[in-house]
């Protein structure tokens, strides 16, 4: 997300729609729907999680230097994963929460407003991921005689992509006699190999947000086709193969972080993944259903 996308305007499923039997507290549509939501949750609190990780590795990184130019670069991973979240949620309110006839006008022209912000937060995220790579990538040779002079100083060493701790009597030892580089325009040092791995990281994250933007225009194609009874079975299924594909790019980007990256990058990933299967499910539903009208005279 990480980790979200352009989600297609449905109208309510049946499974939304269904009204559950009174005293059935383990009813089927309440299962799926507080499944549905505390996977919302769940991705709520990592954007959270997310903003902590990059608010610590911005004060290391740019310092007091932070500006409307290079928020991106500093906050890309928040803006990103906060950016899919709000176009789940307008999704989840188009599609079974606001009723078609409240779901015009000003309310229909306030969503879109929403989507097409988080478009652009999108987009401009995924520049910040590149613009990390590049800082991350800049590096520059750094030898000194004594790495722990450096201890309670201002610099910093480098643990994993977002994560800079000041350099201190333990680290230093570590430090000590390991070929070092320095991030160039920082006073962040680390050693080719985890230098080498924190730019393996940003290449995944860039690979992982491009792969995204591939599925909101395959997601916002089937949209368009279905609203224009243009979109047949045999086409469904090639861009289900099509998505397949790119889907299981996700999948091993999310595996690389499983054993490369943090937790938390591989927990997000899985969640997105998971959320997105109700995305697929409305698009085959809802064109099931639009095959299933001529016959039932609808």
């Amino acid at each position: 997300m990480a980790r979200g996308e352009a989600l297609p305007e449905r109208r309510i499923s049946a499974m939304n729609s269904a009204t559950p039997h009174p005293g059935k507290f383990l009813h089927p549509h309440r299962v799926f729907t507080a499944f549905k939501w505390l996977v919302y949750m769940l991705l709520a609190w990592n954007a959270f999680q997310f903003f902590q990780e990059d608010l610590a590795a911005s004060a290391e990184t740019f310092g007091n230097t932070i500006s409307w130019l290079n928020v991106v670069e500093a906050f890309s991973a928040s803006i990103d994963t906060t950016a899919w979240l709000v176009l789940l949620l307008v999704f989840e309110f188009e599609t079974a929460i606001i009723s078609d006839e409240v779901l015009k006008g000003g309310v229909k022209w306030l969503l879109l407003a929403l989507k097409t912000i988080c478009y652009i937060l999108i987009v401009y995220a995924f520049y910040g991921y590149l613009s990390k790579y590049l800082v991350v990538s800049n590096l520059l040779p750094f030898q000194i005689t004594d790495v722990c002079s450096l201890a309670g100083t201002d610099w910093n060493f480098v643990l994993s992509l977002d994560d800079y701790p000041p350099i201190d009597a333990i680290s230093c030892s570590a430090l000590q006699g390991a070929e070092l580089l320095r991030i160039s325009g920082t006073e962040i040092i680390g050693t080719r190999e985890a230098l080498e791995a924190t730019w393996k990281l940003a290449v995944v994250d860039i690979i992982n947000s491009a792969t995204w933007l591939v599925i909101v225009v395959l997601l916002e194609a089937e949209v368009w086709m279905q609203l224009r009874g243009v979109l047949t079975s045999r086409l469904l299924q090639v861009m289900k193969y099509l998505k397949g594909f790119f889907y299981s790019i996700l999948f091993l980007a999310a595996a690389y972080w499983g054993f490369e990256g943090s937790f938390l990058d591989f927990w997000d990933a899985f969640l997105w993944l998971v959320a997105f299967i109700f995305i697929e499910l409305n698009i085959f539903q809802w064109h099931g259903e639009e095959e299933e009208a001529p016959a039932g005279g609808a």
